[in-house]
């Protein structure tokens, strides 16, 4: 859309709402060195702070974010496998495939190189930056920024307020969105964003339309994260995976459980003892949740 019809038809909040709970969400090409690609700046100590703005979708865009899955890990040959998952695409991955048997293998360091090897997921959007004291050279840009589970969920509870006093807020309108506060805190050596919040609701740049229609021309297509042609074939993986695992090494091979795992065919929908479903109680951390539902639904396809 334009920005004119932009401005005529923005996004409802109940719209982006049904949308993040349709794809289940409360929602590669590798970017690696991307100067497109924001990343927040911390200090010695792992802490850090920016002012960002979220941004509408741009045109031919239904959605102001995309969401994909990943997977990144060390195998026991000292290999690498950082590759983005198929079922992004809504297609069979031989990494989750793998995790799902080795879940429910009933061993319990299967369990755990299937947390080690779980999918990651990532959300993309466009933001603008208000202020990055780490380096303010950014300041006044666009850039797209990739977040997960956590600040998706500030976003949805903008959308959807606990309270009864709190106001309903889209972060993603020009006129009616609000700035976020993004701090950053080192929380026994991982990046914790609880302290993140959203400011009270404002125009941006005081709802000048031609600020806000040069900030509109800015935005990056994020259908990249989720075009099928950026992603390798099902067998280009399972090759990748069989080399980190060391199915193709003289030495470092695999362990006897991941040998059988990954050579093991796919058992039909059809099977007379389908594998039993992750539950919550078995996998514990935070972050797990959208990895136990995946396996749960590879389990029950089994």
């Amino acid at each position: 859309m334009s920005f004119e019809n932009l401005k005529r038809n923005r996004d409802q909040i109940s719209k982006l709402v049904q949308a993040a709970e349709a794809a289940g969400g409360t929602t590669e090409k590798k970017n690696y060195g991307d100067d497109r690609v924001w990343k927040p700046t911390v200090d010695k100590a792992g802490n850090g702070y920016a002012v960002l703005r979220f941004l509408p979708a741009r045109e031919g865009q239904e959605l102001p974010w995309v969401r994909y899955w990943d997977h990144g890990f060390k195998g026991p040959t000292g290999l690498w496998y950082i590759e983005n998952s198929l079922t992004t695409i809504g297609q069979p991955d031989p990494v989750g495939e793998l995790n799902s048997r080795l879940w429910n293998s009933g061993i319990d360091a299967d369990k755990e190189t299937a947390r080690n090897q779980k999918r990651r997921l990532h959300y993309v959007t466009n933001i603008l930056i208000m202020q990055d004291p780490g380096n303010p050279a950014n300041e006044g840009k666009v850039f797209m920024y990739k977040f997960g589970k956590k600040i998706f969920e500030k976003l949805m509870d903008a959308m959807q307020p606990e309270f009864a006093d709190e106001q309903p807020v889209n972060p993603f309108d020009f006129w009616d969105g609000a700035d976020f506060k993004l701090k950053i805190r080192n929380v026994e050596g991982y990046r914790n964003y609880d302290k993140s919040e959203f400011a009270g609701g404002s125009s941006l740049y005081d709802g000048d339309e031609s600020k806000l229609e040069t900030v509109y021309n800015q935005l990056h297509d994020l259908s990249e994260f989720t075009d099928p042609k950026n992603y390798k074939s099902y067998d280009e993986l399972k090759a990748k995976l069989m080399r980190v695992l060391g199915e193709e090494a003289s030495m470092g091979a695999p362990t006897m459980a991941q040998t059988a795992q990954i050579n093991e065919p796919v058992p039909s929908p059809m099977a007379s003892e389908p594998m039993q479903p992750v539950t919550a109680e078995e996998i514990k951390t935070d972050d797990d949740e959208d990895t136990m539902s995946y396996f749960a639904k590879l389990a029950n396809e089994d």
